[in-house]
């Protein structure tokens, strides 16, 4: 599912991205650490680490950490939101191309970001930079578009309004995952979490996706007046609910 424009698509969005997109549930740190043995002198890559959602939970473990991130935008916030760490270091790099030396981390991550990867050119580049015996985790925030009545209509607006919605919904690449570990072993854990928002987070959350028109689109203003009439036939206490599972996929890469 790489997109030539992966890298460029969320320009405009970085300051919805920061307010309205969801964290990772802590039993997701968990399996790194239950599982994996992450310990905090461990190393790790996190790759395509935006503006640091998951990156913090990684250097709140007190772990080093390299957040790999090519989009200027994305990664100029990343910085700003995680100064205060000192075991965090900023690298302008791709998942095909880190610039990390060889077998240097401990831990490859990347959250909500697999799907972009040419796999063919990332696996590589992620087991040169691993240590022998190295980890791949790859961690996904999966919508749920059919468990309430605001859900289906909300997946309907995305597939009535968005602009390249069903190319590239990152629930397709879940189902390839293998292909990230191949041939060796890996697991899968799978974790319930949820976002409540009034409408001007509904409507930022919204506006956080790469693929849904911006200001100026013709299709803006009726999206937007459609969001509104959904909220309000489904909004209870003035809140509506998204969603989702967590899904955590981790193995040694060989």
């Amino acid at each position: 599912m790489h997109a030539a424009n992966a890298t460029s698509r969320f320009s405009d969005r970085v300051e919805k991205y920061v307010l309205y997109r969801p964290g990772y549930p802590p039993e997701a740190l968990r399996v790194l650490q239950d599982e994996c043995g992450l310990r905090p002198e461990h190393v790790i890559a996190d790759i395509a680490s935006g503006t640091g959602l998951w990156t913090r939970m990684l250097l709140e473990n007190g772990t080093r950490v390299f957040g790999v991130e090519p989009n200027p935008e994305m990664r100029q916030a990343g910085e700003r939101l995680l100064a205060a760490f000192p075991k965090f270091t900023s690298v302008a790099g791709t998942a095909e191309q880190t610039t990390l030396p060889d077998s240097s981390v401990h831990f490859v991550t990347a959250a909500q970001a697999g799907h972009w990867f040419d796999r063919e050119r990332a696996r590589p580049e992620m087991v040169r930079i691993l240590k022998p015996g190295g980890w791949l985790v790859l961690l996904w925030n999966e919508r749920l578009t059919d468990t309430t009545p605001f859900l289906r209509d909300y997946e309907h607006l995305l597939l009535a309004y968005g602009t390249d919605y069903a190319e590239v919904r990152h629930e397709k690449t879940t189902d390839e995952v293998n292909q990230f570990f191949d041939p060796g072993p890996y697991k899968e854990r799978v974790f319930a979490m949820r976002q409540e928002f009034d409408y001007a987070g509904i409507e930022g959350r919204l506006l956080s996706s790469s693929y849904v028109p911006g200001p100026g689109d013709a299709k803006y203003a009726p999206m937007l007046g459609e969001l509104r009439r959904i909220y309000d036939r489904h909004a209870v206490g003035d809140r509506a609910r998204f969603e989702y599972k967590t899904r955590v996929y981790f193995g040694k890469l060989t």
